[in-house]
């Protein structure tokens, strides 16, 4: 009787939950949202408010393939980080560090974001210096602090496995007379990256109008996220809750490191000095630690910060320099709003359609690699030389 491991793996014909397999074979997303025609980046976002236009058309054989990549170490230089390794689906696809290791053991200048809802997204990296996700995702497959691969090393790989070439064929077909490209790489794992959606929160139920589905915390919550004196919503609009605009919000760096320019340098724009894409916060609960950096590491640390005053924690040589966004002010927020914010944020968290993870992918190799040390169990742990680095990736 063969084991299962005999047994040729074989790419999904369906599409992942939440989408339609339509005739011609490709995936279609549906949410309650598509009821609403009022445009989401008008206002502060209202309850029924749509959602921004999103990238779909992939077939499931290419998320599915893009599935088995995602969590195969194969792709990194010395096969022992996968993609999941910094972006976990237990962690809310991040990894729970202030700043991801590498798999040469290098610390990033900045943290793993959190991989949902990708599909609505139009900048990428905390600096949004990549426009595609296809972009996105060559820095860290070929930074020597990330996954230190090459691309000539990944065509190799992927070009030597039989295994490979057989799922490549079947999501592209007609398309392997030169056997596995680049290009078809990068596409299955945007397809997949696509397919992470969170829509189907307690706030979204709310939202869509079951009324209990806040409870009387998370709405008071919501009411202090959306006031004019919190001002939340302003840059963290529903239903998204990212506007996908830099904000200059004035972080400090943690543990002494010196300041980050962010969006300044990929833009040349000085007034993006120390600005950061706005994350959506979405899943936030999960995510710990928070900013580009880890600066804090709790929901309520983070929602502090914001009522601590205009520019607080900017060193003094940066006062000058530095463009604060006119949303940063001094709120002056209670203890309970901070507390009630957290609430409302945690109310936020949708992980009913993550997927699974391989119980063995292409390569053979065990699937994710190196696990975030938030998850070692022993079995799969590692112990890891930290240095520090200059940033190439996140």
């Amino acid at each position: 009787m063969a084991s299962a491991a005999d047994t040729p793996i074989e790419l999904a014909s369906i599409c992942p939950a939440g989408f339609e397999t339509t005739a011609d074979n490709t995936c279609k997303l549906h949410t309650l949202y598509d009821q609403y025609d009022s445009l989401y980046d008008k206002g502060v976002g209202g309850l029924q408010t749509s959602l921004p236009p999103h990238r779909e058309g992939f077939s499931p054989q290419q998320i599915d393939l893009g599935r088995n990549l995602f969590f195969d170490p194969v792709l990194s230089g010395d096969q022992t980080l996968s993609c999941a390794s910094c972006h976990h689906p237990k962690l809310g696809f991040a990894d729970g560090l202030k700043r991801s290791i590498g798999s040469n053991g290098l610390e990033g200048q900045r943290g793993a974001p959190s991989l949902w809802n990708m599909a609505f997204l139009t900048h990428f990296f905390w600096d949004a210096r990549a426009t595609s996700l296809e972009e996105q995702m060559q820095g860290p497959l070929f930074s020597p602090v990330e996954m230190a691969s090459s691309p000539q090393l990944l065509l190799e790989r992927l070009n030597g496995s039989a295994e490979y070439r057989r799922l490549f064929a079947q999501a592209y077909p007609g398309q392997q007379q030169q056997g596995v490209t680049l290009d078809q790489l990068y596409l299955s794992l945007a397809a997949f990256q696509t397919s992470l959606i969170s829509l189907n929160s307690p706030y979204d139920r709310y939202a869509h109008g079951s009324a209990d589905a806040l409870n009387a915390k998370e709405l008071e919550g919501f009411n202090i996220y959306r006031s004019f004196v919190a001002r939340c919503s302003e840059c963290h609009t529903p239903p998204l809750f990212t506007n996908q605009q830099i904000a200059v919000i004035g972080v400090p760096e943690p543990d002494g490191r010196p300041f980050d320019p962010g969006a300044e340098k990929p833009s040349h724009n000085k007034d993006w000095r120390g600005g950061f894409k706005v994350p959506s916060l979405r899943n936030v609960a999960q995510t710990a630690p928070y900013m580009h950096s880890g600066t804090f590491g709790n929901l309520r640390d983070a929602a502090e910060f914001y009522t601590k005053g205009r520019g607080h924690a900017l060193p003094e040589e940066e006062k000058a320099r530095v463009q604060l966004h006119w949303h940063i002010w001094e709120p002056k927020l209670a203890e309970h709003e901070l507390d009630r914010l957290v609430d409302f944020m945690r109310a936020l968290t949708d992980e009913s359609f993550t997927p699974a993870i391989p119980e063995r992918v292409p390569s053979g190799l065990q699937p994710i690699g190196k696990l975030p040390p938030a998850l070692h169990d022993g079995a799969n742990s590692a112990t890891t030389t930290v240095s520090v680095a200059e940033p190439t990736g996140e």
